[in-house]
């Protein structure tokens, strides 16, 4: 009976079995990796978006910390009185360029406190000023009045708030009292400002905050608040529109968050003080809040994923990931379906090539880990950009130089890695790379300056090599901190640069000294010919009266020779000088109409002497022979128009070459006229050198009181530049015994 091969049952439907089953393994398989990209784009959504929330928090924050400052730096310029020049004010303003630079802050001024019995005086004063519609507003009669005196910029809408009184408005007045008794910045709660137009004019009324800072009396004790609410002389103060404070925090993603912003706890529109403009009215998947403190007022910020923040949740990949999966799964499943008839043929290939696939994946996992460790342990800085000038990669060199972690930097615009004057030159820069290639950094190292995370300017070699990306180009780059070698290169400039001046001092300081050897001799010699000469006159005087107006002649012109030998000896330290006790002040005091009428009618003298000036020993009549002639070159120097400032302080030295160590008393002339270049400054003490027209000087003013103050045991110093002014300091050693010290011994004649 011939042997005949039975069919299992059913294995016709195997190949397809089998190939339904590769195909929900597969499926399976592609779910669970679709489920995690879709997982790991969630998380990169909810990293970005705290990341977002929190350097929002943070900008805020800094923003009203800086603007602080500004105050405090407004308070010190001040300097206790808020009785400024309206002019001195602008010129601050200008020069802070706070328009410019601090958005948000509509204005810088100062609020004065007026005393109910001085209203009128002080309306009548500020409209003698130049402001002849001056009034304190409201005009209702109350107990305490205050006035915005000073306000900058001085026009526009600024206007509305001159003469304004802020204590009558109870939001206002509780940041007053609050900033008056702490000392510290205070914060306003919401309110409208001044300068918003009520009556509904053009733009939309903004709500707004001031912050103010109490300016107390100079030298009044403010130590408790009973001190400082009697040293309470008026406040600085900057007020706030909220949707110009905001504009521009968070750069270019600045429409990743929806942010509303509440004075105090969230109560609705009334404690609204910021809405973002571009706040839509979808359901945000992500949300936060927080608070900060600025000037001691509570904000709360709330903030919600905007609908373009939601919109770069990356789900390309989960859906590349799902069609790559059910695509192989069916590639698979045919594969599976057209081998099973030889079932160990379709093993074989399934092990060649799940071997195949394995080899080839660790092959590259070992390749990325070699490169990783590489990178990671290369003592510079690692950082590849992309075509569109995104990071993509960073090691722990550039974590450690930059201070931003690998997380938080990849994905980063590069240009934030420059300084912001840089930035707009690189991204166009960059741009044009990217489409051709082409850049005159690659290859060799370049020097440049780069930016850290706390906004520290690095000095860095950076060496760049090209990295084709698609159709464009990226690029990788090594960053390596020279900071250490720029700071070794400067020593050495400076230690030269030093070297030279050095060798200059002691070239002039020689100079000087031969040429006071010298002139000390001539003078000495000269002056005893002339009380030869004057002795013999004033005999023939006595004795023949004919030649009377000839030998008068002589006399007044040996009186002149022996002035001229006074001031050489003095510039040779050879003068006789008799030395009291002087209290500076006082001795500017007696001299003050003597001074003035030296000045001149179109001079300003300002004095500025400290309560507590330490006496020195000197001779007065030479120090007052000084001080006039240094008032009327400051006044030449200024071609007879401006301001002479004499300034009287205490200091102590040490460590100067031309000085010993101990207590001096300065008196410094400045004068605001021409100025000197170095190579006058160099001579200037030099007798008869003289910058004056002919006739107008004898070029020994300068040369004596160099000799008087080094004879005295001081220094004299100089500081000008061209169109500058000078500053013609004298230092006087201070003087501590009870008596006067004995005066120097006369110089030989």
């Amino acid at each position: 009976m011939p042997s005949s091969r039975i069919p299992l049952p059913g294995s016709g439907h195997l190949p397809l079995l089998l190939a339904m089953l590769v195909f929900l393994v597969t499926a399976v398989a592609t779910f669970a990796a679709w489920t995690s990209a879709q997982r790991t784009a969630e998380r990169q959504l909810r990293e970005t978006f705290d990341y977002r929330t929190r350097d929002m928090v943070f900008s805020i924050g800094r923003r009203m910390a800086v603007y602080e400052q500004v105050l405090r730096g407004a308070r010190g310029f001040l300097r206790g009185s808020v009785e400024l020049d309206q002019a001195a004010w602008e010129r601050y303003y200008r020069l802070l360029r706070l328009d410019e630079a601090f958005p948000g802050m509509e204005a810088l001024g100062i609020a004065t406190i007026v005393p109910a019995g001085g209203l009128a005086a002080h309306e009548a004063a500020m409209r003698r000023q130049g402001f002849p519609e001056y009034r304190i507003r409201p005009t209702d009669a109350r107990a305490t009045y205050t006035a915005i005196t000073h306000i900058e910029p001085f026009g526009g809408r600024n206007l509305r708030a001159f003469g304004y009184d802020m204590y009558s408005e109870p939001v206002r007045r509780a940041a007053m009292e609050r900033a008056r008794d702490s000392g510290q910045a205070a914060l306003s709660g919401k309110v409208v400002l001044v300068q918003e137009d009520a009556t509904g004019g053009a733009g939309r009324p903004q709500a707004g905050a001031l912050m103010y800072l109490p300016v107390y009396r100079a030298g009044q004790l403010a130590g408790t608040v009973e001190q400082r609410r009697a040293a309470i002389v008026g406040w600085v103060y900057a007020p706030f529109r909220m949707d110009d404070l905001m504009r521009g925090l968070g750069g270019a993603h600045s429409t990743d968050l929806d942010i509303e912003i509440h004075d105090g706890e969230p109560a609705g529109d009334s404690s609204l003080l910021y809405r973002s403009p571009n706040a839509s009215g979808h359901r945000a998947r992500l949300s936060a809040s927080a608070q900060v403190l600025p000037g001691g007022r509570a904000w709360t910020i709330s903030m919600r994923s905007s609908a373009a923040l939601e919109a770069s949740l990356d789900s390309t990949r989960p859906r590349l990931v799902a069609i790559t999966g059910l695509g192989l799964g069916l590639m698979l499943s045919v594969v599976v379906w057209l081998l099973a008839s030889e079932r160990r043929r379709a093993l074989q290939l399934a092990q060649a090539m799940t071997l195949e696939l394995r080899q080839s994946h660790d092959q590259i996992a070992a390749e990325q880990k070699r490169i990783q460790v590489i990178l990671e342990n290369a003592p510079d800085a690692f950082v590849a950009v992309d075509a569109g000038g995104r990071i993509t990669d960073w090691n722990a060199g550039a974590s450690q130089l930059f201070g931003w972690s690998a997380a938080q930097a990849i994905g980063r615009d590069a240009a934030e890695l420059l300084p912001e004057p840089a930035r707009a030159a690189f991204r166009a820069a960059f741009a044009a790379y990217a489409r051709g290639g082409g850049c005159a950094m690659l290859g060799a190292p370049t020097e440049l300056r780069v930016l850290d995370r706390a906004g520290r300017r690095i000095p860095a070699e950076v060496t760049v090599a090209r990295l084709p990306v698609g159709e464009g180009f990226g690029a990788t780059a090594f960053v390596r901190d020279i900071t250490q070698r720029k700071e070794a290169e400067a020593r050495e400039q400076q230690r030269q640069q030093g070297l030279i001046e050095a060798r200059q001092a002691l070239a002039r300081a020689q100079k000087l000294e031969a040429v006071g050897k010298l002139t000390g001799g001539v003078a000495h010699d000269f002056n005893n010919i002339l009380h030869i000469i004057s002795a013999n006159v004033q005999l023939i005087l006595r004795t023949d009266a004919s030649q009377r107006k000839r030998l008068l002649s002589i006399l007044d012109a040996v009186e002149r020779g022996a002035k001229l030998a006074s001031q050489l000896l003095a510039f040779a330290r050879r003068q006789p000088l008799h030395p009291l006790e002087v209290q500076v002040d006082a001795l500017l005091e007696r001299m003050d109409s003597l001074v003035q009428r030296a000045a001149g009618d179109h001079i300003t003298l300002e004095k500025r002497v400290p309560p507590d000036l330490w006496p020195t020993l000197v001779d007065p009549n030479q120090l007052e022979h000084v001080l006039l002639n240094l008032v009327i070159n400051a006044r030449d120097a200024m071609d007879g128009n401006g301001r002479i400032v004499l300034t009287l302080g205490n200091v102590h030295v040490e460590g100067d070459a031309d000085l010993a160590p101990g207590d001096y008393v300065t008196v410094a002339v400045a004068d605001h006229g021409h100025g000197m270049p170095q190579d006058v400054m160099e001579r200037a003490f030099e007798p008869f050198f003289t910058t004056k027209p002919e006739g107008k000087g004898t070029g020994l003013g300068l040369s004596m009181a160099h000799g008087f103050a080094r004879q005295s045991g001081g220094d004299i110093r100089l500081a000008s530049a061209p169109g500058q002014g000078t500053t013609v300091t004298i230092y006087l050693p201070r003087h501590v015994a009870s008596a006067p010290a004995p005066a120097p011994a006369a110089a030989l004649h």
